[in-house]
């Protein structure tokens, strides 16, 4: 049975329920709703309202602080780090984005660290917040479990570690790049899982015989792989040491999987750099070239088994609203949609729900 669109306004005031309910201040628990919400809104469904209920586990268990003071250190004219005081990630991050767009207006580009964050959601989140500002956004982190060896090792001590990358253009659809180092993320994996769907071969293998598993339910005992091979598990290794060693964040073995231990700080780190386009073409020039090469691109004769070309941002975009999330825009949420009348008994009885959720073991 197809999953049933929820209305975005619902799925928001679950969220922030919910994370009311664990003690987070109203305007944290709202742009937290608002950020998860992006994710299932633009396809990054894995980070999405999938996510509640570890989210609220971790905060109810003390792995994660619900009423954070997050501080910025500005370290050099174009670079700060920031400390998230084991606030839930998203605050976090939005407050790096934050800041490394206001330094890069005033110096054309900036780098920020994070460091004592959590687990934050879909990359591209956070690298497309420099859209709006014409800048170019680079952002990668931690992953919170380690589930990816170094190549041709049996022992996971890396990350799916993503990186995500946002490049403005005029007519056509930005291009936002969000990838995991690995053939695919963790967070889908517990997806099939979820729903007792087999993997794919090739996107993990035994640890103990290096064979494919492709039965989710085992996906535990595995390895993820990573993408194009030892390249993937190079980049990966590169961009834990930028997100987490040079941000005294965890990285290797420091590195807590939140999946099994709810009471743990994780110290995850994160970096986002912004680049101001203006600084080295107009922007208006340079978004008219952005969008005659994507055209080429998109104008290429297609090869036998694909009826086209798809560019990263384009899914994205296509499924994006105009605003951020209009009470009508819905997601696939479920198999079946909340009752209205079911929605505003949910609404007053927000402790409830937060007990419902601490129930549960598995579902993020």
């Amino acid at each position: 049975m197809p999953a049933a669109l929820i209305s975005a306004s619902a799925i928001a005031s679950l969220i922030e329920d919910a994370m009311m309910a664990v003690g987070v201040p109203a305007q944290d628990a709202a742009k937290v709703a608002e950020l998860m919400l992006e994710a299932d809104l633009t396809g990054a469904d894995a980070h999405g309202v999938f996510r509640l209920p570890q989210y609220v586990r971790r905060i109810k268990a003390g792995g994660v602080n619900p009423k954070p003071s997050i501080t910025v250190e500005k370290t050099a004219p174009a670079t700060a780090m920031v400390d998230g005081d084991n606030g839930m990630g998203h605050l976090v991050m939005q407050r790096a984005a934050d800041t490394a767009i206001a330094l890069a207006r005033e110096n054309g580009v900036a780098w920020v660290g994070a460091r004592r964050s959590n687990h934050a959601g879909a990359a591209g989140t956070y690298a497309a917040m420099t859209l709006p500002h014409d800048m170019i956004g680079i952002y990668s982190a931690v992953a919170n479990a380690n589930h990816m060896p170094a190549w041709g090792a049996a022992e996971s001590l890396l990350s799916t570690n993503p990186i995500a990358v946002a490049v403005p253009a005029g007519q056509e659809p930005p291009v936002v790049l969000d990838i995991a180092t690995t053939v695919v993320s963790y967070g889908t994996v517990k997806a099939y899982k979820l729903q007792d769907k087999p993997m794919p071969a090739g996107w993990m293998v035994s640890a103990r015989d290096g064979k494919p598993i492709t039965d989710s339910a085992k996906s535990a005992e595995g390895l993820l792989l990573p993408i194009g091979g030892h390249k993937g598990s190079g980049l990966a290794l590169v961009l834990g040491l930028l997100a987490g060693v040079l941000n005294g964040a965890a990285f290797g073995r420091e590195v807590v999987d939140f999946n099994a231990d709810d009471e743990s700080a994780c110290n995850t780190g994160h970096f986002i750099i912004a680049l101001d386009v203006a600084r080295f073409l107009p922007i208006d020039a340079f978004k008219a070239q952005i969008d005659r090469q994507l055209r080429d691109l998109k104008s290429s004769p297609v090869l036998p088994g694909f009826d086209s070309i798809r560019l990263p941002g384009e899914q994205r975009c296509a499924k994006e609203p105009q605003s951020r999330w209009p009470p009508s825009r819905g997601a696939p949420v479920g198999q079946q949609s909340e009752p209205s009348h079911q929605h505003q008994q949910r609404r007053r009885h927000t402790q409830k729900k937060g007990a419902l959720f601490g129930q549960h073991r598995e579902v993020g």
